[in-house]
C-alpha cells in the first residue's frame, strides 16, 4: 500500500506546478458531488477535470494556486481566469478540439450525469452571461474533505483575489449548485453576494469585488 509522504513543513499555498496536474484531477472528482466524492457518477475520471480544472491551468496558470500539505502534494486548489469571455473563446477554439474524440457531444437528451457534463464541455459559451459583465473573472475552488473548515479555503480565495487585483480585474464571480448549502455559507462569509441571472437553473451565481 502506498502511503502519503511525510510533511516536511506546515501546509502552505503556492503557485500551481505542472507536476500538480494529476492531483488537481483527483481533487476535482473527489469534491464534485455537492462537495463530496463524484467518482461513482463518472466512469471516466478525466471528464470533470477536462471541464473544470485542466483548461484553467493550461490557459491561465498564473491564476492557479494550490494548498500544499507540506510534502509537495496538492490537497486543494483555487483556479481563476481574469476574462471569462476570452477564456470561453479559447476553450472553444483551442481546448475542445483536443478532447472531442474522447468526449463527443451528446447526440440527444442527457441520460446520465456524464452526458450532462459532456454537454457542458461542448457549450463553453454558457460561461458568458450579460448579467455578469461587471464581474469579468471567475473561479473554481476545491479542497479535499480533511482540509476543509480549517481556514485554507479563505486563504486560497484571498490569494487569487490579490492576483486578480494586481492584474487590474475589478470583480470575480462563481457558479455553484444550490444543493451545496455548506459552500454557500462559506462564500457568504467571504463577502460574495447573490447575482441576478435570468433562468439560472439549479445553480447560484455569486460575485464580489477583488478589493479586500
Amino acid at each position: 500500500m502506498t502511503t502519503a509522504p511525510e510533511p516536511v513543513s506546515d501546509p502552505f499555498i503556492r503557485p500551481y506546478r505542472p507536476s500538480d496536474r494529476a492531483a488537481l484531477g483527483d481533487i476535482c472528482v473527489r469534491t464534485a458531488h455537492q462537495g463530496g466524492d463524484a467518482s461513482l457518477l463518472y466512469p471516466d475520471p478525466e471528464l470533470l477535470p477536462a471541464i473544470f480544472a485542466y483548461p484553467y491551468v493550461e490557459f491561465e496558470p498564473g491564476f492557479a494556486f494550490v494548498l500544499d500539505d507540506g510534502s509537495g502534494r496538492a490537497v486543494g486548489y483555487v483556479l481563476g481566469v481574469p476574462d471569462t469571455a476570452a477564456f470561453a473563446g479559447r476553450f472553444r477554439a483551442e481546448w475542445l478540439p483536443g478532447v472531442t474524440d474522447r468526449y463527443p457531444a451528446p447526440a440527444g437528451p442527457a441520460r446520465t450525469p456524464a452526458d450532462e457534463m459532456s454537454g457542458l464541455l461542448h457549450t463553453p459559451e454558457r460561461m458568458v452571461r450579460e448579467e455578469l459583465t461587471g464581474f469579468p473573472a471567475h473561479l473554481h475552488i476545491d479542497l479535499l474533505p480533511a482540509w476543509q473548515g480549517r481556514g485554507y479555503g479563505r486563504a486560497l480565495i484571498a490569494t487569487l483575489l490579490e492576483a486578480l487585483l494586481r492584474h487590474g480585474v475589478p470583480a470575480v464571480h462563481l457558479c455553484m449548485a444550490q444543493a451545496n448549502t455548506p459552500a454557500r455559507a462559506f462564500y457568504d462569509r467571504l463577502g460574495f453576494r447573490l447575482l441576478t441571472v435570468d433562468d439560472p437553473g439549479p445553480v447560484w451565481y455569486l460575485g464580489r469585488p477583488t478589493t479586500p
